[in-house]
């Protein structure tokens, strides 16, 4: 029952969050597909899999006819939607998934746990398995999304358990895991590592968030951890990536061609460092700026020869601490342009604000260098967006060792600690004065990465691992 009648295997896909936007219309409601980093990594599966995506869809919705009329417009797109009340989805995504449990995985300390927003998340996750599963079939995949879900495979599996059906559950986590230490500080740490171990495949970024999973349930239970990989199921590290030909296609465009030509002749002598990161704690943006200040303090004979262009896309704007984090941010980028300003020109161009996906690509293929100085983070696929539009100028990538891909990309990029700054100043200063040797070297190494880890590879290989645990 796993395979359809076209011969594809059935997929379901569960996120916290539909990858659609949901509104209401002319008495009705009207879907349309959102990009995201998800939809485009699983964009290659079309061809072999039968989709089914379930998800909260983002707005609240009583009425009874009013949520018929949601399911159908959502139907073309194969999604079906979990229905939450306002508070519950509060609690549930602000009250413990980030305020809570997001710190945690990202080696914070100091997080006050409450219950209120904990028994939240288990009702959503005991929501989300009630609706799949009486749409699950035996020998269908399962694949589920991130922290907001580490309950439901095992919430899952007894649901199917009591159907009589057999299907096989795949998680993937998209942050990082944290050492021992940190998650310790999470009352109901038990909880949530038996959740996830209901499911038959588990996906981690790096090397490092697997170890630290495996090290955690060895000491929390006792697991046995032995075989290489195996923690009572079988476990596999996995690599996001990105579709790097995308991004050459938009460079292709006319437009984009001439949104190039443009920058470029504006920044005519002007080496050109861009930051692309979601307005975040774990990005380590104050500790950029703070490093970006010493470099100019370091090279003044660099005036007005060299700026960085900061997009911070904003990020949880109604939370507090997001919040406080943009005035802070704001306030440095004054103080910084404030101090090396001349009337030539700024330094730094800061920019609370999403960029339309050609603008984007025509900024990444302009720059000279791009800085992401995450404190800790899952992947930062800005890295690979960065080297896919890379092909004629070789651009440097300056890569904090603690992004996720910096355990997969150091040897071709300048790596440095994003909170030395006087080491972030050094890795600016070498990226711009590597000659065109050392600079072509280092880039190809990085595309090659790039072109034989792209998300349809990273889907294709869960799914087919997946489905080999299904059999």
């Amino acid at each position: 029952m796993g395979q359809n009648t076209n011969g594809k295997q059935n997929l379901i896909i569960v996120s916290n969050r539909l990858p659609l936007s949901v509104k209401r219309s002319d008495g009705g409601f009207q879907s349309s597909l959102s990009s995201g980093g998800l939809v485009t990594s699983l964009s290659g599966l079309t061809k072999s899999t039968k989709f089914q995506w379930f998800g909260w869809p983002g707005i609240e919705v009583r009425d009874p006819g009013d949520r018929e009329e949601v399911c159908k417009s959502l139907e073309a797109h194969n999604a079906i939607p979990v229905f939450l009340d306002s508070t519950l989805a509060h609690e549930h995504y602000n009250g413990f998934s980030n305020r809570i449990l997001w710190p945690i995985l990202h080696y914070q300390s100091g997080v006050t746990f409450d219950d209120t927003p904990w028994q939240a998340y288990r009702r959503v996750n005991e929501l989300f398995a009630d609706a799949i599963v009486d749409t699950a079939e035996t020998g269908s995949l399962i694949w589920v999304h991130d922290y907001h879900l580490m309950l439901l495979p095992e919430l899952l599996r007894h649901r199917l358990k009591e159907q009589g059906k057999a299907c096989a559950i795949g998680f993937s986590l998209h942050t990082p895991f944290p050492a021992g230490d940190f998650w310790r500080n999470l009352p109901v740490r038990k909880h949530l590592i038996e959740g996830l171990l209901s499911s038959d495949l588990i996906g981690f970024h790096t090397d490092e968030y697997k170890q630290n999973f495996m090290d955690t349930c060895a000491s929390l239970l006792g697991a046995r951890t032995e075989i290489p990989n195996q923690i009572q199921y079988k476990n596999r590290l996995f690599i996001v990536g990105i579709d790097p030909q995308k991004f050459t296609d938009t460079l292709q465009k006319p437009e984009v061609q001439d949104r190039i030509r443009n920058l470029k002749e504006r920044c005519k002598g002007v080496k050109i460092i861009v930051g692309v990161d979601r307005l975040d704690h774990i990005k380590g943006l104050t500790q950029k700026l703070k490093g970006f200040d010493t470099f100019l303090d370091d090279h003044p004979e660099l005036q007005n020869k060299i700026v960085l262009i900061q997009v911070a896309v904003p990020s949880r704007e109604d939370v507090k601490e997001y919040q406080e984090l943009e005035r802070e941010l704001c306030t440095m980028a004054g103080k910084i342009n404030g101090k090396h300003a001349t009337p030539e020109g700024t330094p730094l161009l800061y920019m609370h604000r999403s960029v339309p996906f050609a603008e984007l690509t025509a900024l990444y293929s302009v720059a000279d260098v791009c800085l992401l100085t995450s404190t800790r983070d899952g992947m930062n696929l800005v890295a690979f967006e960065y080297v896919a539009c890379q092909q004629e100028g070789h651009g440097v990538l300056v890569l904090s060792e603690f992004a996720g891909a910096a355990s997969f990309m150091t040897k071709g990029s300048i790596p440095f600690h994003p909170a030395n700054t006087t080491e972030m100043s050094e890795a600016i200063f070498k990226a711009i004065n590597l000659n065109a040797s050392e600079r072509k070297s280092k880039y190809e190494y990085l595309r090659d990465f790039v072109d034989h880890n792209t998300s349809a590879k990273w889907g294709q290989d869960f799914i087919n691992k997946l489905s080999k645990r299904c059999k």
